[in-house]
């Protein structure tokens, strides 16, 4: 069954606090009041620096297409992972982290005990059906004492929380519109992805998921 049979009040979860980890939790709903605000901050992002896919270092193509805002911005390419001040794409820039996205980065994480997050590098993500993202940690930050903030736009996703190994059982959890993950202290190096998204058409967003990631790299 494909999610255009389902309405909207299907696709997003009522405000509350979801602990899956020892300092990792999932604020249902957290996102719902900004959603205007965000959408439009993302917009204005993509105008100067458009979705584009990535090369990964060894060559394959992310199946997700990415931008970035704020002062540094993640890229991917035969060079490696990294974070980059630079559009790889325009040599410019990249575009300034919108005020929307740091009022909720802080907000969720204040929610989550992370108080004084302040992000510089802000990832947006789009997921067309089929798209996903293999499990990884997140190492390419200077420093691992900011948590990790994770906005979730439109189509549903299945999220893998994993371990510290590869290799670890991975919790599955759903995610929805406007839900809202953060993750630090002794989880922040948990292993992580995203299963492929299934076909569907969400009434805001279309056929996409848009995920919105805010980290401290510098």
């Amino acid at each position: 069954m494909t999610l255009d049979l389902f309405g909207e009040e299907d696709l997003q979860q009522p405000a509350r606090i979801e602990r899956i980890g020892a300092q990792a939790y999932v604020l249902r709903g957290f996102a719902l009041p900004w959603i205007e605000a965000l959408l439009s901050a993302v917009e204005a992002v993509l105008q100067q620096s458009p979705f584009r896919h990535m090369q990964t270092p060894g060559g394959f193509t992310m199946s997700a297409r990415l931008s970035s805002c704020g002062d540094l911005g993640w890229t991917s390419d035969g060079h490696g992972y990294r974070y980059s001040p630079v559009d790889p794409v325009s040599a410019t820039p990249w575009p300034h982290m919108p005020e929307a996205f740091f009022n909720i980065a802080a907000g969720a994480a204040n929610a989550a005990g992370f108080a004084g997050f302040v992000p510089d590098a802000g990832l947006i993500n789009t997921y067309s059906p089929g798209a996903k993202m293999s499990l990884h940690q997140d190492k390419n930050e200077r420093r691992y004492d900011a948590p990790i903030v994770s906005i979730s736009l439109g189509l549903p996703a299945v999220f893998q929380f994993g371990g510290f190994q590869r290799s670890d059982p991975a919790q599955r959890i759903s995610l929805f519109h406007g839900d809202v993950m953060v993750w630090g202290g002794v989880d922040r190096l948990r292993f992580h992805g995203v299963l492929p998204i299934k076909p569907g058409n969400h009434p805001e967003l279309g056929e996409q998921r848009i995920n919105i990631t805010l980290r401290k790299a510098g």
